[in-house]
């Protein structure tokens, strides 16, 4: 079965103005499109035909096909960033509120975080919440690196490539990060991943 570019949770204007519409329908449009339409053409008549996403990006890891592997992850991550992301202001309760607390400080404390380590990434990549069991923490991957089959759980992830940001906030990326975090963090998301405990798998 080829992999399926995920469709957007939202309306293309729903996060606007910190992410406006040309740069959704972009983003989502070519850039994840091509992704994906990459990593099926890869697998096509082949071993991984059949497989899942997260399947492809084992095996292309494993082998060293770095060219299905950034094809592939880059699908996965960029399906992960859609469901991050949520057009209305939301603010982590229960196990995930207390998981904050607990490994940051405060809900403060780990919006710092976030907007300085996505603000200090040097070049392409991501900035992510993930879980290590119960202790939380934000960590940066580059270029097409993921959590998708990873020991950390992915609870949230913000992308940092130019693309996601530049035609609304230029070389601002810290304009991006920050409105970004303020409203349009998918809390809920993150909860239902952290009481899963194992990474999100990319719909068929």
């Amino acid at each position: 079965m080829p992999i399926k570019l995920l469709p957007l949770p939202y309306a293309e204007d729903a996060l606007a103005p910190a992410i406006s519409t040309e740069t959704l329908r972009t983003h989502h449009g070519k850039h994840h499109k091509a992704y994906v339409d990459k990593t099926t053409a890869a697998i096509a008549g082949g071993d991984l035909a059949d497989a899942s996403l997260e399947q492809i990006i084992a095996a292309a890891k494993a082998k060293d096909d770095r060219k299905l592997f950034n094809n592939a992850a880059q699908a996965w991550n960029h399906g992960f960033y859609w469901m991050s992301l949520s057009p209305k202001v939301q603010a982590p309760s229960g196990d995930l509120a207390t998981a904050i607390d607990a490994s940051f400080g405060s809900l403060e404390a780990l919006h710092t975080e976030i907007a300085t380590q996505g603000a200090d990434h040097f070049a392409s990549g991501w900035v992510w919440l993930v879980a290590h069991g119960a202790k939380l923490a934000v960590e940066q991957t580059h270029d097409a690196a993921t959590f998708a089959t990873g020991d950390a759980n992915p609870l949230l992830v913000i992308d940092l490539w130019e693309h996601a940001y530049y035609l609304d906030h230029k070389n601002l990326r810290p304009d991006y990060l920050k409105a970004v975090i303020a409203q349009h963090l998918a809390w809920d998301f993150a909860a239902e991943n952290m009481a899963r405990g194992s990474a999100w798998t990319y719909p068929a």
